[in-house]
């Protein structure tokens, strides 16, 4: 089993940045991939963006040269940093981690993931 626990949501201004954390427990050594989602109200969750084992990083169109995601093995810690912020980036950020492989495209739907955070709230004001 693997525990999730994301932190740094809160409330910024339009333009501003915010770094989002997730820390992982539990198994550990059985995580192949990690990502962020995101949901915003009435919509659906998307892929914001991925981080493989070796590094290898993949971003939602909608974040690529605004968002950084990052890992620190020895903290067991993936980061979401986020800049430029823009009102419609406004959601429920979670955490996930995959221990299996997955297709992009599973992973795009959220199926591809094994583990889940509750979630952090982020709120960009215009």
């Amino acid at each position: 089993q693997v525990q999730l626990v994301e932190s740094g949501g809160g409330l910024v201004q339009a333009g501003g940045s915010l770094r989002l954390s997730c820390a992982a427990s539990g198994s550990i050594f059985s995580i192949n991939t990690r990502g962020w989602y995101r949901q915003a109200p009435g919509k659906q969750r998307e892929l914001v963006a991925l981080i493989t084992r070796g590094g290898s990083t993949n971003y939602a169109d909608s974040v690529k040269g605004r968002f950084t995601v990052s890992r620190d093995n020895a903290k067991n810690t993936v980061y979401l940093q986020m800049n430029s912020l823009k009102p419609e980036d406004t959601a429920v950020y979670y955490c996930a981690a995959a221990v299996r492989g997955a297709t992009m495209t599973s992973f795009r739907r959220g199926d591809g993931m094994d583990y889940w955070g509750k979630g952090t709230l982020v709120t960009v004001s215009s």
